[in-house]
């Protein structure tokens, strides 16, 4: 799921023109099976060290920046709430070895599966602060819902893991899947397009650069609580 997005040359090409029909039936379904795919060694023993950082720092309050490609996201972030620490993760050794360490210590990068490593998480009783999700592959065709964020049989951990969430895409149909998924599980938020004041990925650059939309989702499976951003 946390591959390549398509090119930022070209807006998003679907045959969808509205949210999934077997959105709501497919979320439900998780919700009901909990997901029990193997955890590949990697991601565990990558899970491990994360925890054992967070152990070691008595549990601070924690951002998660899934799918964080080059890790540019995941430290902006750290510089910005200096209060938490954040932990980076994506799948790709190429993408992380491109990050460019920041002056601040209080993030690290893990290469692991991302949802494999939300359950490795829950498993730990840790929970976040907040959880930003930028830019996941749109996986655009109808047939692909199950590939995406919010029809991969591990959403459901998101609720586990708590906290305030922020998904970012160029394209619409996304973040209202999301959002109507997140619904579904409890949990409240919006959706808006915006423009950034400073962008916080590669992706989020070449797309504002070529005039693309942007949107989000930000929101909270605590009905009570009022969901806020974490990123600059």
């Amino acid at each position: 799921m946390n591959a390549e997005p398509q090119t930022a040359d070209q807006p998003i090409q679907s045959d969808q023109t509205g949210p999934h029909t077997d959105l709501a039936r497919t979320v439900l379904r998780h919700d009901a099976h909990p997901w029990l795919k193997p955890v590949p060694s990697h991601t565990r023993h990558a899970a491990d060290q994360a925890v054992a950082w967070l152990d070691s720092l008595g549990r601070p309050p924690l951002i998660l920046d899934s799918f964080c490609g080059t890790g540019m996201s995941t430290a902006l972030i750290a510089q910005h709430n200096p209060g938490c620490v954040v932990i980076g993760v994506d799948k790709s050794a190429d993408r992380l070895s491109r990050h460019v360490q920041a002056s601040t210590t209080q993030y690290r990068l893990f290469r692991a599966e991302c949802e494999p490593f939300w359950r490795c998480l829950v498993d730990a009783c840790v929970t976040l602060r907040a959880h930003t999700l930028l830019y996941p592959n749109p996986w655009p065709k109808a047939r692909h819902l199950k590939r995406r964020i919010h029809g991969h049989p591990g959403f459901p951990l998101l609720k586990a893991l708590g906290g305030d969430v922020e998904v970012r895409t160029n394209w619409s149909i996304y973040v209202q899947e999301f959002a109507l998924a997140w619904e579904v599980l409890g949990g409240t938020g919006a959706v808006d397009s915006f423009v950034p004041s400073a962008p916080v990925t590669l992706f989020e650059r070449k797309y504002h650069q070529r005039g693309q939309a942007l949107w989000r989702f930000v929101g909270n499976i605590a009905a009570s609580s009022e969901p806020n951003t974490v990123l600059p």
